[in-house]
């Protein structure tokens, strides 16, 4: 007699057998040298996936406008990445700084609230087109001329464009021709002491939340300032520039000198240092990884590979400066100029 099964029966039927296949397959797995080995890899493949995953967002996405963060983690030759975002501005007022330097002129046009948060909005670095081949007073007009109208075309007012002397460039026959002739326009030239300009470049280099663990630096051509802050009150000292070269002084002189007077920042400001200047500038450009506003700069020995002048002789004071205080990290800001300090000063 054939007997039919119910298709209850054979659902029945059909679990018992998946559910055979299923435990004897993990027998397998779990108990037999062949399974563990595919399961080997088959985490091995999971891991891999996890670590090679790119971010969808970019190494600063977890910070937000003025927060910190930093990866100390030494990626070739000691530099690493710096989070830091600076706050924006709130409906803030254009406004221009020139500053005559030892080596031409650098310009900045930022915009800044009244809580003092800036941004820059243009930049022109190491202009000297109103210091070269400009034998007369009205070659000099000219050229500043033109130079004040870029700025007002930009949407400066021409109230609020200022000019500062680095106290590097304050004696140079060519800067005190470029004052008469300024004064002749009727913009009043601001100068500053080495002391005053490194607090200066305090006031707009080092952010708030890193003024109990960080100095500053500032490289100049004609000379190096160091800052710092301690309950409100700004310490600055000087010493020689990057152009120390040209006077015939020897580096290890200037190495000296350089740690001596580096070795005054209190030791829990020496976490990290904010640098900017000329030199500062070439050595970040050789590291730069994108556009980001703050760069980590790699131990001295990297920079063996700049080979002008000016930039080994600058190579030479950071590196006293590395070694005086031990610094964890040096960060150049690419946005910060001294003469922006100024600006943050007026009312």
């Amino acid at each position: 007699m054939k007997t039919t099964l119910t298709p209850f029966a054979r659902f029945l039927i059909t679990l018992a057998i998946l559910g055979g296949l299923f435990f004897g397959g993990k027998y397998v797995l779990d108990n037999t040298s062949w399974g563990k080995s595919l399961l080997d890899k088959s985490n091995e493949t999971k891991v891999d996936e996890t670590n090679t995953k790119a971010p969808e967002e970019g190494p600063a996405a977890a910070s937000t406008p003025g927060t910190s963060g930093s990866n100390t983690e030494a990626t070739g030759g000691g530099s690493s990445t710096f989070s830091y975002v600076a706050r924006e501005p709130i409906n803030g007022k254009l406004k221009g700084v020139v500053e005559l330097g030892a080596s031409g002129f650098n310009s900045f046009i930022v915009r800044i609230d009244k809580s003092k948060n800036w941004k820059l909005e243009k930049a022109e670095f190491g202009n000297s087109l109103v210091t070269e081949n400009m034998a007369s007073d009205d070659d000099i007009r000219a050229g500043l001329k033109k130079y004040i109208g870029s700025m007002l075309d930009f949407g400066v007012s021409g109230r609020d464009i200022h000019f500062v002397v680095s106290s590097g460039a304050v004696k140079a026959d060519v800067t005190q021709k470029i004052i008469k002739n300024l004064k002749t326009l009727n913009y009043f030239v601001n100068t500053v002491t080495p002391e005053q300009e490194g607090a200066l470049a305090l006031k707009c280099v080092l952010p708030e939340d890193y003024e109990e663990e960080a100095f500053v630096t500032d490289i100049g051509s004609g000379n190096t300032k160091i800052s710092w802050s301690t309950n409100g009150s700004v310490s600055a000292l000087e010493t020689y520039g990057a152009k120390y070269f040209q006077n015939g002084v020897d580096d290890g002189k200037v190495y000296d000198e350089v740690k001596a007077k580096a070795s005054s920042v209190p030791s829990m400001k020496r976490k990290t240092c904010f640098i900017i200047g000329g030199v500062p500038f070439s050595m970040a450009k050789k590291v730069r990884e994108g556009k980001e506003r703050y760069t980590v700069l790699k131990e001295p020995a990297y920079y063996k590979i700049l080979t002008d002048a000016k930039d080994k002789s600058g190579v030479n004071i950071y590196k006293a400066i590395k070694d005086a205080t031990g610094c964890e990290q040096f960060v150049f800001d690419w946005d910060a100029n001294f003469t922006i300090g100024f600006l943050l000063g007026l009312p």
